[in-house]
This record gives C-alpha cells, structure tokens and sequence, in this order.
C-alpha cells in the first residue's frame, strides 16, 4: 500500500540505515541520507574525557570487539576498536564475509566509532536539510554534563536555540523527564521528545511532561492502545513512533496520523509512502 498526505509523514533513519550498515557508524548515515531519510537518529553518550559519541549501549560490548562501559573509556581507547564487523557475523559465530580493511581503509567509516561532531558535519556537509533526532541515554555517571555538552556542541554549529521549535532541525529526544527539562531550562525553543516503551497511567489521558510538546511511543504502545495515539493527536502533540520496520505496521502509524516513523529501513519506508 502507498500513501499520500498533505503533510508527509518524516522518515527518520534510526541509528541510520542499520539494516544495511553497522549501526551508529557514519557509514550507516551516509546510506540513510542517500536513500532519501528526512532526518537521522542517533543515541549519545560521554565518554570519560568528556566527548560525547554514538553509541546505544551502555557497554561496548555488543557493538564492537572490546569490553567496558562507554563513560569509562577514553576516546582514544573507543577509536582503537572495531564497531562493525559485527554485522557480518552469522547466528553461529562465523562471517558471511571477511572484510578487508587493511587493503580498504575507505571502509573504516563502517567500523570506527562516531563523535556527535563528526555527525553533525556531515549533516551540515549533505547539501539538503536532513534533521536530527538525538537522544540522551540514562541513567549515566555523567547526570546533567551529557545535556551540558550536547546544548554546547550544538550551539558551535548554531543549533542550539532556533527561533521556533518547528524551525529546529534537531529535537532532543530521552526516556528521562528530567534531562528533557534540563534541555528545556537552557534552550526553551529546542524540541524536545519524551520517549516511552509502557502508557504511564499518569499521562494515560495524553499529556505529556511540562513543556514537551512530541510523544516518542514505542511501536509496542501503538499496536496495543491505538486509543492512546488518537489522545495524544487531540492533545496537540506530535508523535514519533520507534522502532518501525514492517510494512503493516508502517501502515498502521499512517492510519494514526503518526507524525514521524523511526525505521531501519528508511528506503523501504520512504517506498511504502509514495516518495
């Protein structure tokens, strides 16, 4: 099924095009700018010496050949490990294939780790508007200096107080109600996105915490209180619906009027619209 509306539903890429390239990695943005994502999500996290990089997990563990948690490392001992030949690896431990990085260097983007700067250049470097969906992970060692950094790196590149929330190119998105209200206090115009995974019985009727304006429901919630999603559109907010890979879900978040879909897969979503 295809769609058209009058206010096309965005496309984030979440984590980039992690279908197709290691996630987090500025090869899996590159692959989701090209295929056409209206904007680009990414998860942060500080590093011992104060740099905030791309990173999901609170360990390195998962995503790259080494150990140890994220606010414990140095930049310099992140940017010595492989955070992408993971992806080639089969359910049994071996390789689809054997990548050759000493004789392909160029392909280092798919494995070294990315700084929100290096990011943020290459947005500013994509010759569209492509937006930016950030969001801070919690709970962290560095409570408070994660949002302190961010809003300063932000405002090196004239990000960090836009005119009006809807001409922003960058929300700050959080599970944590306190860290969007820090992002608030010391840039009110920034957009701010409250992420949920379960329907708090606190905000059941559709509100959301003081001064967010943008619901990140994950899909789960959509599938299961339709009714909430239709609460939180009378409200007057947007929704965001993470994460969203299947055709028929797509399907459902339009029928919803889900403002923005956070997929994957964003060539195949952008497909599934029309576009």
């Amino acid at each position: 099924m295809t769609h058209a509306r009058q206010h096309p539903t965005q496309v984030v890429a979440h984590r980039g095009a992690s279908e197709d390239a290691p996630e987090h990695t500025l090869a899996a943005y590159r692959k989701a700018i090209e295929d056409g994502a209206d904007a680009l999500e990414c998860d942060v996290r500080l590093t011992a010496d104060g740099h905030l990089v791309c990173v999901h997990d609170r360990r390195v563990n998962r995503t790259s050949n080494g150990r140890g948690a994220v606010s414990a490392l140095e930049l310099s001992d992140l940017a010595a490990l492989d955070f992408g030949s993971w992806k080639n690896r089969t359910p049994f431990g071996g390789r689809t294939e054997e990548p050759d990085w000493e004789h392909r260097p160029e392909d280092r983007e798919a494995t070294s780790v990315l700084t929100l700067e290096r990011l943020l250049e290459l947005v500013s470097d994509s010759g569209r508007r492509v937006e930016l969906a950030i969001e801070t992970k919690h709970p962290t060692r560095w409570a408070g200096q994660v949002e302190e950094r961010l809003l300063l790196l932000l405002k090196r590149f004239g990000l960090d107080a836009p005119a009006a929330a809807e001409e922003s190119p960058v929300r700050v998105m959080s599970f944590s109600a306190r860290s969007l209200h820090r992002v608030r206090a010391a840039s009110p115009t920034l957009p701010t996105v409250y992420l949920t995974q379960f329907v708090s019985p606190r905000l059941r009727d559709g509100r959301l915490p003081s001064g967010v304006r943008i619901a990140g429901p994950s899909l789960r919630i959509v599938r299961s209180h339709p009714a909430y999603i239709e609460r939180l559109k009378a409200s007057g907010h947007q929704v965001h619906v993470w994460t969203v890979n299947d055709p028929r879900d797509v399907d459902l978040c339009v029928d919803l009027g889900v403002d923005a879909i956070i997929t994957n897969r964003p060539r195949a979503v952008l497909e599934q619209l029309g576009r």
